[in-house]
């Protein structure tokens, strides 16, 4: 009988193990797609948008406009090139850091949302001009009354989404769910 729980046991260790490699390799696709067709967007956006007018589409729903960006997202934080670069590369080491643990498959997604996009932006200010940690950001998105993005921002944007969403239903990327504590439950009515 003994022989049995311990079977069971490792069988729920080894099935928790395996939960968490399908997280892992969850995470590493989508950072692996968004980083993918950030770069080929961004590849496509110099050669067919360099010294052409903006291309309207959709009735004027979405504008491709060819902007380099040497600022954060949105074309903010202009001149902070490198710090932004580091940023971006502290980014990426906490959430690879952090990815070893995932136990939830929005965090996953979440993560893979978040270190593509750093990655794809990380790209142009590495290999992009003006040169190592300055290059600026090939951006070709626009909506009306919106600044011109690329895809990595969008990744970003719907990683932050995806993240608050979680930390407001008290999920935790290791699987451990908050729990409201005895001072925040309300007061009065019988229990």
């Amino acid at each position: 009988m003994q022989t049995e729980g311990r079977a069971s046991l490792n069988d729920a260790a080894e099935v928790d193990d395996q939960l968490r490699r399908r997280r892992i390799v969850l995470f590493a696709s989508v950072a692996s797609v968004v980083l993918v067709a950030d770069v080929l967007t961004k590849i496509a956006a110099t050669a067919y948008l360099s010294d052409r007018d903006p291309v309207s589409l959709w009735g004027g729903l979405l504008t491709l406009r060819l902007v380099r960006n040497p600022g954060a997202a949105f074309g903010l934080a202009e001149g902070y090139t490198v710090v932004l670069s580091l940023v971006a590369l502290g980014v990426a080491a906490v959430v690879i850091r952090l990815s070893r643990t995932l136990a939830s498959t929005a965090w996953a997604v979440a993560f893979g949302l978040l270190l593509g996009g750093a990655l794809g932006n990380l790209s142009d200010r590495v290999f992009r001009e003006p040169g190592f940690l300055r290059g600026h950001v090939v951006d070709f998105l626009a909506l009306p009354h919106w600044p011109v993005f690329n895809l990595a921002d969008s990744s970003i944007c719907a990683a932050a989404a995806l993240i608050i969403l979680m930390a407001l239903r008290g999920r935790r990327w290791d699987g451990t769910i908050e729990r409201a504590s005895a001072e925040d439950k309300p007061t009065g009515g019988a229990e």
